[in-house]
C-alpha cells in the first residue's frame, strides 16, 4: 500500500453555528436569519450566526467572532450542543464538521450586519419554525426540542454506511 499524497486526501471544512435562544410567553424562541446572496441555501432560514472556523481558531472563538460580525452581539455564554459530521451524497470534497452552540445570554441587540447575505432576522418558537430551514440545521433544532441531541451527529451519509443519520 502506498501513502496518499496530500492532494489525494479530502479536506474536512469546520464551521461554527450559534443558535441564540430566549424564553417568551409561547416557550423557547430561536433567532434565525433568512439567507440570500450566498450561493448556498439562499431563501432558507438558518442560524443567525454561523461561518467557517479559520486557521488557528477554535470553534468557540469562531462562534463568538461570527456572532459579532453577523448580528452584532458579544459576550455570549456559549453552550456546546453537538458536533455534526456531514456530507452531500458522499462527495468527499464536501465533508464538513459543524460545531453547534446555543447562547441564552449575550450583550447587544441582534441586528442584520450583512444585508447582502441576510434578507431578514426573526425570533421563532422552536415548535413553530419557519419553512424552509436549512436541513442539517433543522435536524439540530429538532434535537433541541426533543431533548435527545447526541454530542456527535451525522447528516447526509448513506444508511448502509453508518446505520442512519442521528
Amino acid at each position: 500500500m502506498t501513502a496518499k499524497s496530500i492532494d489525494q486526501r479530502f479536506v474536512v471544512v469546520p464551521a461554527a453555528y450559534v443558535f441564540l435562544l430566549r424564553e417568551s410567553a409561547s416557550g423557547t424562541e430561536v433567532l434565525l436569519q433568512l439567507r440570500q446572496g450566498t450561493g448556498y441555501m439562499d431563501d432558507h432560514w438558518a442560524a443567525a450566526a454561523a461561518g467557517h472556523v479559520e486557521r488557528g481558531e477554535t470553534a468557540y472563538d469562531a462562534a463568538r467572532r461570527e456572532a459579532l460580525e453577523e448580528i452584532d452581539v458579544d459576550d455570549l455564554e456559549l453552550s456546546f450542543i453537538t458536533a455534526m459530521q456531514r456530507t452531500r451524497g458522499g462527495e468527499p470534497i464536501d465533508e464538513r464538521i459543524d460545531f453547534f452552540f446555543t447562547a441564552r445570554s449575550w450583550s447587544g441587540t441582534p441586528r442584520i450586519v450583512e444585508p447582502s447575505k441576510c434578507a431578514d432576522l426573526g425570533w421563532f418558537s422552536l415548535i413553530a419554525l419557519p419553512d424552509p430551514v436549512v436541513p442539517h440545521e433543522l435536524r439540530v433544532l429538532q434535537g433541541i426540542v426533543a431533548g435527545d441531541l447526541a454530542p456527535y451527529t451525522t447528516f447526509g451519509f448513506a444508511e448502509a454506511t453508518t446505520g442512519r443519520d442521528r
